[in-house]
């Protein structure tokens, strides 16, 4: 049989799927029809091999047709790419036991976008959208090239049985209160060939829990719902984020009879735990709380945001979705918003935010943008929504949906101008497609957690002022985004004292061993068309090198590369620092509230991880290298925390902690030019509660320098701890009393290295050394501290490489960067 997908070029990217999981069951058989294809383009010029899953460009890159796309200018290039139309060919066989089954389906989880289906020259249907956009990853962003993909990026395959199929299962628990009862929801998708009637056994073993139903399954696909009581509730161990607990699962077992014959069989994962999104009147305050509670507890959610790991989504692996999602659990986040202008997520990426606690705020696909409302446009939002929340309910990572990115704000602030005579209607629209239609969808599909029509918005108060709120980013209310390259981020007085914080960053560029194999040589000074073409933020590159120079010297090498790679380190010693400031506020602002503002219960930074080697908002760079940023982010997302600020030329010092311990602070105060402390103070023991930030030092910087000898602004800096009877807890943080471009007597602190068979290096330096940068080049792994204020004559940091490497390579390789060493 010859199978033909006819694919349309620059179409809106979306999904075309009959089935979103598969199941081992009786009496069926799968033959998947992925591997070899081949691939024409319109007129037939071209005809090579693909592989499918794959995508246009990935086939012609793999048949040498192309270049890697990501390689300097070759977004450019390759748009030529984007305006064919491409066809899909393969051939199979129909075994003699397949086609004797009742029913045969042809299933494609995954078309990119529209296109038409063929088999022996008859139609058999066309793709059309089911998320589709007028903005999205693969059409560029601020942050990423613009690749509108084509292809088959999910599998292919025939389905045959000859009773039913159990096309998808979901697992929903959910608590009771008013009984201190737990209840799993199950949800069974069957595709039967005739009325079916039978037996269905649904078991938890672990928790003695097992119920028997008959029932009968119509014609088609049906959705039928089921509930198991459980009857130890107080026995359940529940799931709970990174930092608050363990993430432990029990197995359902479901079991479908006719006749007593056992026709199907499979097993999940069933998670217990409950997320309430808590906004109620504040004390002290004329808005609402913004926060919210997993199995009773408040959590303050530390992460970040999540783009589209890779343009072209075939080669997106499981290692990579692994590396990423442990480098965020091993900064201390426990959370990450998957924005709306991306991907819903492969199934494995949820598996492992489930096992790792990373709680997901998931948006909806759809950003930045007016969209429209005609009846078949939000016929197939319907079904997106409805297939992408069945898909995905049974995870307990994911605690909110959220309808869109940006678009209340849009409206509310009028990015497209809108005439003020249509601006009614713009709003009625709004409120059809995300309240009317999203909203209800989701909440008639699952029930075990909240939704927010957008971010930001002002969630409650939001919905009372008709769903556009006349200024959505009030900081008294629900969520803000909030952005500013300009003013000094040093500041914190720049911030916005928001209840919760879901997007703000700072850009850098990545390192030079990330942009190497994508560029030549004439490519590496900061003003080349290279940089200039990476960077798609309007003004981006003069805005790292302004905010930098507020309080750095800008590197002046002669050699032109030294000076390149100074000014990519110098823009993450940027980044990382402004970020540091802006998440330490939020995190101290979590239990007071200032002149009708605070009680802050969320930080997530944009963003995690980058699409393509270039200038990003990102803490890791594409290929998983750690930047300045991320390094930063172990520290300041750590569960105890000690932050400085200064208000009115006075020094604060509060005690952020997840604990309820007693904790002491201790301060170091240090003279640029030695590495021996000119004096140290220690507080008293204090109870610093669990979840909340005080207050442990308030003393004029004044009367601070003038007890340690020689002290001024211009000659020293200070470093903090905090204690416990026994040991330190938690990093040390650090605070300038000057900038740092000011600082008196800082030097080159000539570091040296040696580095043993274990990958343990022993670093050496002469003097204080702020923002110390280790760089192994292209060997891939991580360290276990980098980016730090060198305050002692000898550290030691280990390095964890990805592939085998060697001391004497490692030596090569080895680059040390600090402050005093770019001018």
């Amino acid at each position: 049989m010859l199978l033909h997908v006819r694919l349309c070029g620059w179409a809106c990217w979306c999904l075309f799927s009959g089935v979103f999981s598969v199941f081992s069951l009786q009496q069926r058989l799968t033959v998947s029809l992925n591997g070899k294809w081949r691939l024409s383009n319109s007129n037939g010029s071209l005809l090579l091999p693909a592989q499918v899953p794959g995508c246009v460009h990935s086939a012609l890159q793999q048949q040498g047709y192309i270049t890697d796309p990501y390689f300097r200018f070759n977004d450019v290039s390759y748009r030529w790419i984007a305006l064919n139309n491409w066809t899909y060919t393969t051939t199979f066989t129909l075994s003699a036991e397949l086609s004797v089954k009742q029913k045969v389906l042809l299933v494609f989880d995954g078309v990119d976008t529209v296109g038409s289906i063929s088999l022996n020259g008859i139609a058999l249907g066309k793709t059309y959208n089911m998320f589709c956009r007028y903005e999205q990853s693969s059409f560029s962003w601020d942050w990423g090239p613009s690749f509108p993909t084509m292809g088959l990026w999910k599998g292919v395959r025939l389905e045959a049985f000859d009773i039913l199929q159990l096309v998808q299962v979901s697992s929903v628990p959910l608590y009771n209160d008013a009984f201190s009862q737990w209840r799993v929801q199950v949800e069974l998708l069957i595709d039967a060939v005739q009325t079916a009637r039978g037996q269905l056994t649904l078991s938890i073993p672990e928790l003695d829990s097992e119920q028997t139903f008959q029932t009968h399954f119509n014609p088609g696909k049906t959705k039928s719902n089921f509930t198991i009581l459980i009857n130890t509730a107080n026995q359940v161990k529940l799931w709970w984020p990174n930092g608050h607990g363990e993430q432990p699962f029990y197995r359902l077992t479901i079991r479908g009879f006719q006749d007593e014959f056992l026709i199907f069989s499979t097993e999940s994962k069933v998670y217990f735990r409950t997320v309430e999104l808590i906004q109620e009147p504040v004390v002290g305050s004329p808005g609402l709380s913004f926060y919210f509670r997993i199995n009773g507890k408040p959590i303050f959610l530390k992460g970040s945001n999540w783009i589209p790991v890779h343009s072209f989504q075939d080669q997106v692996t499981p290692d990579v979705l692994k590396n990423l999602l442990q480098s965020a659990v091993d900064a201390n986040m426990n959370a990450l918003r998957v924005w709306g202008g991306g991907v819903y997520e492969q199934d494995l990426f949820y598996e492992i935010c489930d096992e790792l606690g990373i709680m997901v705020w998931q948006d909806f696909m759809f950003a930045c943008a007016m969209y429209p409302t005609e009846t078949d446009f939000i016929q197939t939002v319907r079904e997106e929504v409805v297939q992408q929340v069945q898909r995905l309910k049974s995870h307990p990572s994911i605690i909110i949906w959220s309808g869109n990115n940006e678009n209340e704000a849009a409206l509310a602030t009028d990015w497209f101008d809108i005439p003020a005579s249509q601006r009614p209607k713009y709003i009625r629209d709004y409120v059809m497609l995300y309240v009317d239609n999203i909203k209800k969808v989701v909440q008639e599909e699952d029930q075990s957690r909240p939704f927010l029509v957008s971010s930001p918005t002002n969630g409650a108060e939001s919905e009372q002022e008709g769903w556009v709120a006349e200024n959505p980013y009030d900081p008294h209310y629900g969520d803000v985004h909030f952005y500013s390259y300009i003013l000094d981020c040093w500041d914190w007085r720049t911030f916005p004292r928001t209840r919760f914080a879901s997007e703000y960053g700072f850009q850098s560029w990545p390192s030079f061993s990330t942009l190497q194999p994508v560029s030549i040589k004439e490519d590496w000074s900061y003003g080349s068309n290279f940089t200039s073409h990476r960077q798609h933020h309007e003004d981006g590159n003069q805005q790292m090198i302004l905010q930098a120079a507020l309080h750095f010297h800008l590197p002046n090498a002669t050699d032109p590369l030294k000076r390149f790679t100074d000014t990519l380190y110098i823009t993450q010693v940027m980044q990382a620092q402004c970020v540091k400031t802006q998440t330490e506020f939020y995190r101290r602002s979590r239990s007071e509230i200032i002149e009708g503002k605070g009680h802050t219960m969320g930080a997530l930074y944009w963003q995690l991880n980058d699409i393509w080697q270039a200038p990003s908002w990102s803490s890791i760079e594409f290929g998983g290298k750690w930047k300045m940023l991320h390094y930063f982010a172990q520290s300041f997302f750590a569960a105890v925390l000690p932050v400085a600020f200064e208000e009115d030329d006075t020094l604060f010092i509060y005690a952020i902690s997840d604990l309820s311990r007693d904790l002491k602070l201790r301060v170091n105060v240090f003279s640029w030019t030695e590495l021996d402390p000119v004096c140290t103070l220690n507080s008293s023991m204090l109870l610093v509660p669990g979840g909340s930030a005080v207050a442990v030092f308030k003393q004029p910087v004044a009367t601070l320098l003038a007890g340690c000898g020689n002290c001024t602004r211009l000659t020293c800096l200070l470093t903090f701890q905090l204690e416990d009877d026994s040991s330190q807890q938690g990093p040390t943080d650090h605070h300038f009393l000057c900038s740092p471009k000011d600082a008196q007597g800082l030097r080159r602190p000539n570091i040296t290295v040696s580095i043993d068979f274990y990958s343990e290096m022993t670093l050496h330096s002469d003097s204080v050394a702020p923002f110390v940068w280790l760089d192994v080049g292209n060997i891939p792994g991580r360290f276990s501290s980098n980016g730090f204020l060198m305050v002692s004559r000898n550290r030691t940091v280990d390095f964890t490489a990805w592939r085998p490497t060697s001391v004497a390579e490692l030596t090569a390789s080895l680059t040390i960067t600090s402050l005093r060493d770019i001018y």
